[in-house]
Formats: structure tokens, C-alpha cells, sequence
């Protein structure tokens, strides 16, 4: 609700009909959207009418790790919503990023894209830090040696086919990398060509040859 003091961008009848210009607001109606303003280019007093945005509050289950817990967000409801995209909620250990996996809109029926509205329950992932899995394959490419880890990683960390990482005692050079099914932007769901980049937050997992000294030290 605007109050007297405040600025709101309107049309202004004297000397801009067509383009909103800064308005200060003098009184404000009963219902709070019939206000009173004067141009501040022209100086005319005139009333208005403020369209107010309407909004809806929605539960929202975060996945974090193996674990889930849940909040509320409060969203405009004309907003159009869709797996993929990213906003902030407010939790009581920490403000995070999280990502739409799912939209349930109704009748457990789920949607890749709806207005807020429509929605009953995000469901999301936090995306600040993220754990990425890692097949590591020999050098000589046997399969019996093939060995897994993960690493916990800052959700925009970047993984190039072709680059040789190194996380402590652990050293790989990336082959392949699966996407997960929420991440968009990339043209296929598997990047193998050299040169291909991905974002942890976005890696289902990373397939490497494994470049650590100490699984090759038998050889």
C-alpha cells in the first residue's frame, strides 16, 4: 500500500498521458489503491488508480544432500513457473538458492511449467553447494578397476571434457558428463566433445579417467 510521501510512477493527464512519469503521493483512499499525486515535472495534482500485485504464498520442499525439509515463499500469482529456475528461500539455518524440480499442481498431478497460482508445492533442490558423483575409469581402461567418488562442490564450479581436475589427494581427467534432467541451457543431456562446460549444480554425473598417483602406484 502506497502512503503520503512515497513516489509511484504514473501517467500524468497535464503533461505526459502516455508515459509514466515521478509522482508523489499526497493521500491514499480507503481501499488503498485510489490515490491522490502531484507531477513531479509538472507540479499537477490529480487522482490515480494503483493496481496492486497480487500474490500467493506456496510450500516449498527442499532436497538437500539425501534430506528434505519444507518452507513457504510467497510468489506473484500471474508469475509463470517452470522446472529449471532458480530463486531464493529463507530458511531458519541459512538464506539459499534452490531450484524447481517439479511443480505439483493439483490432484498430485505434476507440471514442467504453470502460473504460481496453479501451484501447490515446489519441489526443489538447494543449488548453492551441491555433491557430484564420479565413475573414475583406469588409464588402461580395464572396468574391474573402475573405482567412485564425490565431491562437494560450490554449485557454480565448472567442469570442462578434456580438463584434468585435481580435489585434494584425487586427480581426473573429465571424459563425459551426464546432466541432470532440471538443467537447462545445454543441447544434449550428455556432454562428451572436448571443450564442453557444465556447472556442478548442473552435473548428474562425471565420468574421468582416473590420474591419481596412488591407484597406479601397484603398476
Amino acid at each position: 500500500m502506497s502512503e503520503p510521501g512515497q513516489q509511484v510512477a504514473v501517467p500524468c493527464p497535464a503533461c505526459s498521458p502516455d508515459v509514466e512519469t515521478v509522482h508523489e503521493v499526497l493521500s491514499s483512499g480507503g481501499d488503498g489503491r485510489t490515490l491522490t499525486v502531484r507531477c513531479a515535472g509538472c507540479g499537477h495534482t490529480h487522482k490515480t488508480t494503483i493496481e496492486e500485485e497480487r500474490t500467493v504464498e506456496r510450500d516449498v520442499i527442499v532436497s538437500q544432500e539425501g534430506e528434505s525439509f519444507s518452507t513457504r515463499v510467497e510468489a506473484p500469482a500471474d508469475e509463470v513457473v517452470a522446472v529449471g529456475e532458480e530463486f531464493i528461500v529463507d530458511t531458519e539455518e541459512a538464506l539459499m538458492t534452490v531450484r524447481i524440480t517439479s511443480l505439483e499442481v493439483g490432484d498430485e498431478r505434476r507440471a514442467e511449467r504453470a502460473p504460481a497460482s496453479e501451484v501447490e508445492t515446489f519441489w526443489t533442490r538447494a543449488v548453492d553447494n551441491v555433491q557430484v558423483p564420479v565413475t573414475l575409469n583406469p588409464r588402461d581402461g580395464r572396468r574391474d578397476d573402475t573405482r567412485s567418488l564425490k565431491l562437494l562442490l560450490p554449485g557454480d564450479h565448472e567442469f570442462v571434457v578434456g580438463a584434468t581436475e585435481t580435489f585434494g589427494d584425487e586427480e581426473f581427467t573429465v571424459k563425459s558428463i551426464r546432466l541432470r534432467h532440471d538443467a537447462r541451457g545445454y543441447d544434449h543431456d550428455q556432454l562428451r566433445h572436448r571443450g564442453d562446460t557444465a556447472t556442478a549444480k548442473d552435473v548428474k554425473r562425471l565420468y574421468a579417467d582416473d590420474e591419481t598417483s596412488d591407484a597406479w602406484s601397484a603398476w
